[in-house]
């Protein structure tokens, strides 16, 4: 498709008009709040996660399911194919040991099936392309399918680590003023197994994953160009998430935050000046020439925390209709002064021109 690029600000920076708007902390409610909320702009469902086979073949993926509502109301229109609600779904896998890493993109509108969202039993898909959920009110177990002809990955996520609420009860404020903010929760740690398929070859994997859900109208105030994501599962059990918001003018944003989650699942807040990054170095692109950070030095000194994260390939950018790097990372560090090591996922947003087709959006009303 082509058209008027439509960048990341465009999404999530103000046009909230006619939209509810995430202004105050409310009772999350499940398994309802697992399912779409179209009164809301923009919603999405993320999973990451880290794989291994029984040779220690590694592979970091991810699924993420992507909602957008084209008006606050749903026109009355004749044909079964009108729908005011679009999804789109970005798969990914990162062949470690393969020095390979493949990114494809599937769209639908939310009509005829074609592609949609529900909360009982919870599913979102776009054709083929799904996460559902069990017999369980609240996902469990968890099945993951997408890809295309070059991989595909077929797994199940079982009941982990608690819910965690981020931000203030589950309302995640991205700037001071009021609606620029969405309800956010994650699962931080689900023990994960299945088959990877890379072209013709099929592992058997188990490994973790991680589950991100935030929906919202207007998330990004316009001082922000974009931010620094870090969902960090360390050896001794605990797991680290933090988000940079980064500010147009170079500085930090005052909301950025994040959480530490205890090996018994007990969290700890962290706000914006509790986390320390250092950028080591950067990497270039070769297809966009966008320069994205490649290392990083993240310090927690209230947690005795100091971790250096690195890619486990430098080339984990996604050149789809949306354009962000994001990908499998090796951690080492220490924690108290003790060694300690794990894998984390970073999603860059807001580097270089990123953007989607205007033109795919608008073609669903």
């Amino acid at each position: 498709m082509t058209g008027e690029a439509l960048s990341v600000r465009d999404v999530l920076a103000g046009g909230g008009e006619g939209f509810a708007l995430a202004l105050r902390p409310r009772p999350l409610v499940f398994p309802a709040d697992h399912g779409p909320h179209p009164r809301y702009r923009s919603e999405w469902w993320y999973f990451t996660g880290h794989l291994r086979d029984s040779t220690g073949r590694r592979f970091g993926f991810q699924l993420t399911f992507f909602r957008f509502a084209l008006t606050p109301h749903r026109r009355k229109r004749a044909s079964r194919w009108a729908t005011n609600q679009v999804y789109l779904a970005h798969y990914a896998l990162t062949d470690i040991e393969g020095g390979r890493f493949h990114a494809a993109e599937r769209r639908g509108r939310g009509a005829l099936q074609l592609a949609g969202a529900r909360s009982g039993p919870f599913k979102v898909w776009i054709g083929d392309w799904v996460a559902a959920g069990g017999a369980d009110r609240d996902l469990w177990p968890l099945r993951l399918r997408a890809g295309d002809a070059d991989s595909r990955i077929d797994l199940v996520a079982e009941r982990g680590k608690p819910r965690v609420l981020q931000g203030d009860r589950g309302l995640s404020r991205k700037s001071a003023k009021p609606g620029n903010a969405s309800y956010y929760y994650s699962y931080p740690r689900l023990p994960v197994h299945g088959v990877v398929r890379v072209g013709a070859r099929k592992f058997s994997v188990s490994g973790t994953a991680w589950f991100d859900r935030e929906w919202g109208s207007s998330a990004l105030g316009r001082e922000l160009r974009g931010w620094d994501w870090f969902g960090v599962q360390l050896d001794d059990g605990r797991e680290l998430m933090y988000y940079r918001l980064r500010r147009a003018d170079g500085g930090i944003g005052a909301m950025s935050a994040g959480v530490l989650v205890a090996a018994d699942g007990s969290v700890r807040r962290l706000a914006a000046d509790a986390v320390r990054i250092e950028t080591l170095k950067h990497w270039r692109s070769p297809r966009t020439g966008i320069s994205y950070p490649a290392g990083w030095r993240l310090r927690v000194p209230e947690a005795g925390l100091d971790l250096k994260l690195l890619p486990r390939l430098a080339d984990q950018e996604l050149k789809l209709s949306l354009r962000y790097w994001e990908g499998a990372v090796a951690v080492h560090g220490s924690a108290d002064g003790v060694a300690v090591g794990g894998d984390a996922y970073v999603e860059l947003v807001g580097y270089g021109s990123d953007s989607w087709p205007r033109g795919g959006a608008a073609a669903a009303e």
